[in-house]
């Protein structure tokens, strides 16, 4: 581990993959070996504490993780604007080509204090945004064990295949493990991955502030990195 005074910049640097519609480098942190999991944090862009929790587990390593890899912001544009969806307004997590993608606006509240919900677009078409594209074809070319997909703010670790993993990360998060989240989430990379083979878990944060978190996730997403999870 690094010391406090190091933790301002990573010990390393990331690759790109890709780019976003507004031409941002999309940008992943590799592992020094195989990819034995991903983490992919910033696909919504009105989450920005996975992508803070995410940075700063990686800039407590001194040394390159050797397992994992790391996507801090799947959403550039999204995280800069402060936009759930990214800058043609689509909801990233519902653009996957999946059996089940669907063409109709979907919704998702404006808070947790409205009843009223925002409409986002799921895409012209299944895999229609940058982001998606870029992201499927990296999830093809690392071929990980694993993906852990960061969310707010439901408060859980969804695991519908009740994997050790999920086990290890919800005993180690503190958050309850849960088999769904109690809704479909068509065109999503839960649903995408699983179509592909591949074991997922969405780690949802609670609805707390990014400092109140640090002493909860950051322990936790430090471990997966230094690859002290149950496989």
């Amino acid at each position: 581990m690094r010391s406090i005074t190091e933790r301002g910049v990573f010990s390393h640097q990331p690759q790109e993959y890709g780019q976003s519609v507004l031409g941002k480098a999309l940008e992943f942190w590799p592992a020094a070996e195989e990819t034995d999991v991903l983490l992919v944090g910033g696909i919504h862009g009105e989450e920005p504490d996975t992508t803070v929790l995410l940075s700063r587990a990686l800039r407590s390593l001194r040394h390159q993780s050797a397992r994992a890899a790391v996507i801090t912001a799947a959403n550039p544009d999204g995280i800069t604007r402060g936009t759930r969806g990214n800058a043609n307004g689509v909801d990233l997590n519902r653009n996957f080509s999946t059996a089940d993608w669907q063409p109709e606006p979907i919704t998702h509240r404006w808070s947790f204090e409205h009843d009223s919900t925002v409409q986002l677009s799921p895409g012209s078409a299944p895999a229609s945004e940058p982001e998606i594209t870029a992201l499927t074809a990296l999830i093809t070319r690392l071929q990980p064990k694993r993906i852990v997909s960061l969310h707010g703010h439901l408060d859980c670790i969804e695991d519908p295949a009740g994997s050790k993993f999920g086990r290890w990360a919800a005993e180690h998060s503190g958050l309850p493990l849960v088999e769904s989240v109690g809704y479909a989430t068509p065109g999503s990379m839960g649903t995408w991955a699983a179509e592909q083979g591949i074991p997922i878990i969405t780690w949802e944060f609670a609805p707390h502030s990014i400092e109140a978190m640090f002493a909860t996730q950051l322990p936790a997403l430090v471990e997966v990195l230094k690859g002290s999870y149950d496989r």
